[in-house]
């Protein structure tokens, strides 16, 4: 990280400092609301295989979708779009035979939710935020796909940092404020990610603050690469990022105890997203607002978020009620953790002095 910090860095503090701030809800679920034919995600794009499922296409081929799902998000109380880029990688895109309009697609999702925090801003005054989304690939850098070899890798550690240094540098490119590594399960491919951010900072001379967010694969509090949450932030913190958290997984009070965990050792912010509630039978999230605002204004009652929002099957009546039940809570204030040696296997260690 470079030496100067960046002024959405400090703006974030500075406004972190004076309550707790809302990030928006899910795009996947929304987008599916609006209906969408392979020949919407397609367009004139002319390419070779089936498009339909393709959010991220969308910034190119039917951005007033993408458009209208921020605005709805920033109106019901929102302070930070996450761009609709989860996707939009290399590795991912090549599922859809678009990889060649990676870095399109990135630069004008940032610019799409750039451009409507302007709007909202220059209304009330009250800064918003873009942060880059970048989600983990479908390739883990971790584990085999092959039961038969363990050491196989379908990619390895040079080929991830360049496809998200492709993805990192777009997005940048089309005004994102923050890079967020989000819906981490695999420990290593988010630490191919920090790399490729730190490669972009020092080819353009300026800090890009990281949002780093791990997802549970199960109620122990692991992700799929079998890290804790306490070894995950030992395994992530020289990253120095902004915010550390967690998303989708489960509903809010499946996560209370580790976001707890997290909120006790974190000196950063704690950003947290999760889903509506748990998937019912048909897969779909029928978790009211309200509840879901009840459940996590618990964590802003304990002191323990300083960023809150939702993740799968939230909507942005989800997000207002969020904004509405901690409006005029104090936000977590950062530990100060006593100088010691941190390490992480999957589980944490503190080196005794």
């Amino acid at each position: 990280m470079t030496s100067t910090p960046s002024i959405a860095r400090l703006s974030l503090l500075e406004q972190a400092s004076q309550r707790i701030l809302i990030t928006d809800g899910a795009f996947g679920t929304e987008i599916q609301n609006f209906k969408l034919s392979e020949a919407d995600y397609a367009g004139t794009l002319g390419l070779a295989k089936d498009q339909k499922g393709n959010n991220d296409i969308l910034a190119l081929t039917k951005p007033e979708v993408p458009e209208s799902i921020h605005r709805a998000y920033f109106a019901a109380g929102a302070d930070i779009a996450e761009t609709n880029t989860f996707s939009a990688n290399r590795i991912s895109q090549a599922d859809y035979a678009a990889e060649h309009l990676v870095r399109k697609i990135n630069v004008e999702s940032a610019r799409l939710a750039r451009r409507v925090a302007d709007e909202f801003t220059a209304k009330d005054g009250r800064p918003r935020f873009v942060a880059g989304a970048i989600g983990p690939t479908n390739k883990t850098l971790s584990l085999s796909p092959d039961v038969n070899d363990p050491g196989f890798r379908e990619v390895d550690w040079d080929g991830m940092v360049d496809v998200y240094a492709e993805q990192v540098h777009a997005l940048i490119e089309g005004g994102a404020d923050f890079i967020l590594i989000e819906t981490v399960f695999d420990t290593l491919n988010a630490k191919a990610a920090v790399m490729s951010v730190r490669q972009v900072e020092q080819a353009l001379g300026r800090e890009i603050p990281i949002m780093l967010s791990m997802t549970l694969t199960d109620l122990s509090g692991r992700n799929l690469s079998g890290h804790t949450v306490e070894a995950f932030w030992y395994a992530v913190r020289h990253a120095k990022p902004i915010t550390i958290g967690l998303n989708c997984s489960f509903g809010a009070t499946q996560l209370r105890p580790h976001v707890k965990a997290l909120s006790e050792i974190a000196d950063t912010l704690i950003m947290v997203y999760p889903n509506a509630g748990l998937p019912n039978e048909l897969g779909e999230y029928d978790e009211m607002p309200a509840t879901t605002a009840s459940l996590v204004k618990e964590w802003a009652d304990h002191g323990q978020v300083n960023i809150l929002g939702g993740c799968c099957g939230s909507t942005p009546a989800h997000i207002a009620a969020m904004a509405k039940a901690v409006a005029g809570l104090s936000p977590r204030q950062q530990p100060v953790p006593e100088t010691a040696t941190r390490l992480a296997g999957l589980e944490p260690f503190i080196m005794a002095a």
